[in-house]
């Protein structure tokens, strides 16, 4: 048995808070008895190790939600029976966990005792049950498949949200579509069932899509009630990198939890655009190397700047406003300075930037972008650490490395530029660990960090992921959008592209020939269609990807993809204009500053992390829900909208609106260990059938659901290919 988190007792040496919730239910519990039962806010997980559980797994660790996971295929699992699944404290009749999940409907061997204890458990207590992935069959309301509807491949499908799953169902954060990966010609990535529901069966479709060869829509997620149970049918195969999965998760675990749990999700987009006031060196197409930079040996070739006009800015300010998105500049103060001394004290650049100073959010890039790690010796490409008399390395000091902070933000305040000092991204994330020249952090970044009171540092995601502390700050890992900063131009672009990812046979470099993890162009692209056709769809759907992750951490472009052909705005257009395509405006992108996003990098771990070590319980009695956790962790919830926090003399909202809930972070009052909420009543739900349908026993003898098949797509996340989109 796998746990997530486990219910405890906490000792009086322990310091708690506790969360106090006063709520009306969105369905009606089954459950009549007095005093009403405790329901523990912790799901179970009942896996067969597939890629199915694996996904809701991997949904519920990332918005924070406690489960208990059980495998099927571990001997000694614990038996799930009465005792595992209910008991009684201090008097009061308790469920153990507020939702269940199987890897298909049935998959315990034929009159399964654990069967039959789960479906008398879900009906005493009101718990939903989710079928991760099943065949469409009459066991869970549908027809079959086989004889009337439709089982194969779904790759490319353009599935839809109904109007029951929209509105106050359980998807109504979603637009309409949802649209399954094609990935690859030669793979197969998804699986499906579609069918339509059995005469006579209380079954409501939420996701549905055309059958093939047939007239009229299948089913692919639907609510099958029975027997006052509930269960939400899933009849296609997925993992938790797909897009479909993606866009549906969240409706599952809201409609699991009843829009009542620990945890929250939402969809961030943050984009940095670095060395801002500074140039970029100007990629070679004849030599395939940036003369200036560290990749060209000394000497060769002549350097060339890309830099922002006023113009640019100009755009800039309007996208943004058309958009109605903010971006954050890392700016180089010493780039604006050397600037106006090579033109007679003007810089028209920084003067625009200025005037606009309120249109962006602004992040120290250090002074000169100088290299704050091991002193680099260019003398041989690739570079090498520099070495001391003794053979140690040779590292930047910790004063070079504190001026290059201070003189920035000395700089940007002399202009009057509205910035957060304690937000700091070094120049190449320089000064941090770097593989194979440096693989420790410069020994001088951590007190230059703390000396000029730096709390949140910016750092590669491809080179640094977790967030860790380096003296005073944390570190918020970027995602480096593949524009690069040598290019202003689409043939820029594609040549250097080309020479990365192109073979040796095809001309390229070879790197993508050695490394590992990368796939080699079968041939290079053209300079006239590669851009628009390859790169900017890749690139958007990578993006896209994150967002879609509940994942805050910023992506960076640079100050040369905003200047020239303006390389960078077609993906970020792309990102923007897919995300309005399938969602709601009530689940509108999350676009915070850096250092929220390191904030929220901060609470999340610390939740995670009492919720693992079994320091968090929560659970519902009647309409009162309790949490707690260690003295100092805020708890992340997500709760029916109209939730008010009662505080002293008064109450407030609780948490922000988000895709028809809403969800915060929350912490005693001072002076309190308690926070009381009340919810808005909700309209209750009855949970009885319309029609005659199976008993929870009969249910529980009927044969288990016969192993679905899983494509080779959904075992093992297909590469991208931007030609299939």
């Amino acid at each position: 048995m796998k746990r997530n988190t486990h219910r405890s007792r906490h000792t009086c040496g322990l310091a708690v808070g506790t969360v106090l919730l006063a709520m009306g239910l969105p369905a009606a519990p089954a459950y009549s008895a007095t005093p009403a039962p405790r329901i523990d806010l912790m799901v179970l997980v009942v896996s067969d190790g597939g890629p199915a559980t694996g996904a809701l797994t991997a949904e519920l660790d990332g918005e924070g939600t406690p489960y208990t996971e059980i495998d099927l295929t571990e001997s000694g699992r614990p038996v799930i029976d009465q005792a595992f699944l209910a008991d009684t404290v201090n008097g009061v009749p308790r469920a153990k966990f507020q939702a269940v999940v199987l890897p298909n409907d049935n998959p315990f061997p034929a009159g399964s005792t654990e069967m039959a204890a789960l479906a008398a458990y879900e009906k005493t207590y009101a718990i939903p049950q989710v079928d991760a992935y099943t065949y469409a069959r009459p066991q869970v309301g549908l027809q079959p498949a086989a004889t009337s509807g439709y089982s194969g491949s779904v790759d490319g499908l353009k599935a839809q949200v109904t109007a029951a799953g929209l509105g106050a169902g359980p998807f109504g954060y979603l637009n309409h579509s949802v649209p399954f990966e094609n990935n690859s010609p030669a793979v197969s990535e998804s699986y499906a069932f579609l069918s339509q529901p059995t005469a006579g069966a209380d079954f409501t479709s939420y996701v549905e899509a055309p059958i093939p060869g047939r007239t009229g829509n299948g089913t692919l997620v639907g609510e099958y009630r029975h027997d006052g149970r509930r269960e939400l049918v899933v009849t296609f195969a997925y993992n938790r990198y797909q897009e479909q999965f993606k866009l549906l998760a969240r409706g599952i675990v809201d409609w699991m939890t009843q829009n009542v749990r620990l945890g929250a999700s939402r969809n961030y987009f943050a984009v940095h655009v670095d060395d801002v006031f500074a140039g970029d060196d100007r990629w070679d197409t004849t030599l395939n190397c940036t003369p200036g930079d560290v990749d060209c040996p000394p000497g060769q070739g002549v350097e060339d700047s890309i830099r922002m006009t006023p113009a640019d800015v100009a755009n800039a300010v309007a996208w943004e406003k058309a958009r109605g998105f903010t971006l954050d500049l890392a700016y180089n103060g010493g780039g604006s300075v050397e600037y106006r001394e090579n033109h007679n004290g003007a810089d028209q650049l920084a003067d625009a930037l200025t005037a606009a100073r309120n249109d962006f959010r602004w992040v120290n890039h250090t002074y000169d972008h100088a290299y704050l790690g091991c002193e680099q010796n260019v003398a041989v490409v690739p570079w090498k650490c520099a070495t001391n008399p003794d053979g140690s390395t040779k590292y930047v000091s910790q004063a070079e490395i504190s001026q290059e902070i201070s003189a920035n933000d000395q700089w940007v305040r002399s202009i009057q530029l509205p910035v957060s000092s304690d937000e700091l991204i070094t120049g190449e994330h320089s000064g941090m660990r770097l593989l194979p020249q440096q693989p420790q952090d410069n020994p001088y970044l951590a007190p230059a960090l703390t000396a000029n009171k730096i709390g949140w540092l910016g750092a590669d995601m491809s080179r640094d992921p977790e967030q860790r502390p380096v003296g005073g700050a944390l570190t918020v890992a970027r995602y480096p959008i593949n524009i690069f900063y040598n290019a202003g131009h689409v043939a820029e672009q594609v040549d250097e592209y080309n020479w990365i990812y192109t073979s040796r046979a095809q001309g390229g470099s070879g790197l993508c020939d050695d490394l590992p993890n990368t796939t080699c162009l079968p041939a290079p692209l053209s300079t006239a269609t590669g851009y628009s056709g390859h790169i900017v769809p890749l690139e958007t759907q990578v993006a896209l990807g994150h967002v879609l992750g509940n994942d805050p951490r910023p992506h960076f472009i640079h100050q040369s993809n905003l200047t020239e052909d303006r390389i960078g705005y077609p993906v970020l257009d792309g990102v923007l204009d897919q995300y309005r395509t399938l969602y709601a405006p009530s689940a509108p992108l999350v676009n915070l500053r850096m250092k929220d996003i390191g904030a929220e990098l901060r609470d999340r771990d610390a939740w995670r992390a009492a919720v693992k070590s079994g320091q968090v319980t929560a659970y519902r009695i009647g309409d009162s829900v309790t949490v707690r956790a260690p003295a100092g962790v805020a708890v992340t919830a997500t709760m029916p909208s109209g939730t008010r926090q009662v505080l002293d003399g008064g109450a407030t909202a609780f948490g922000q609106a988000y895709a028809g809930s809403v969800s915060g972070w929350v912490s005693p009052q001072p002076g309190h260990d308690a926070v009381a909420l009340t919810l808005a009543p909700a309209p209750a739900r009855a949970l009885a059938p319309h029609s005659r349908s199976a008993s929870s026993a009969e249910r529980a003898t009927t044969p288990p659901a016969p192993r679905t098949p899983v494509p080779a797509g959904v075992a093992r996340p297909v590469p991208y290919s931007a030609e299939r989109r």
